[in-house]
């Protein structure tokens, strides 16, 4: 049986899955939802997975991949996809996640994503503070 093969660099912020594969297939879908889950769940929570090696992938990834954006995002985190080829976007583009998907052309661009989005986050958070306690007054 085909397992994901990927490696990770976890930064500051975030960390970064790339998965070695070329091909994802619906039978990997499981286990890619234990991976993005696990890493969701350890510090840092944000994540961005890169897809460079990626070549093909079946809609069931796909729609597993925007479940877990879901996921994150409903957390306060982040899940950036990045370093789609042209091939995988055009598969993409064919099924009604495309428009869903937090993606970048780029790994560099994934990680400007999370910490504007780690920015956005302290900011509404601080915003949301102000407001509790000049209620309670």
């Amino acid at each position: 049986m085909t397992q994901i093969q990927y490696q990770t660099d976890t930064k500051e912020k975030f960390t970064v899955i790339t998965i070695l594969n070329t091909e994802l297939s619906s039978n990997l879908v499981p286990e890619l939802a234990n991976l993005t889950s696990k890493w969701g769940n350890t510090p840092p929570k944000n994540l961005v997975l890169n897809l460079k090696n990626v070549q093909n992938w079946d809609e069931a990834v796909i729609e597993q991949i925007a479940t877990a954006q879901g996921q994150f995002y409903e957390q306060n985190t982040s899940f950036v996809i990045c370093a789609l080829s042209t091939k995988l976007f055009d598969i993409l583009d064919k099924t009604d996640y495309a428009e869903l998907l937090n993606m970048t052309p780029t790994e560099s661009e994934a990680w400007d994503i999370v910490q504007m989005e780690e920015i956005e986050r302290e900011l509404l958070d601080s915003d949301d503070m102000e407001f509790s306690v000049q209620e309670e007054k």
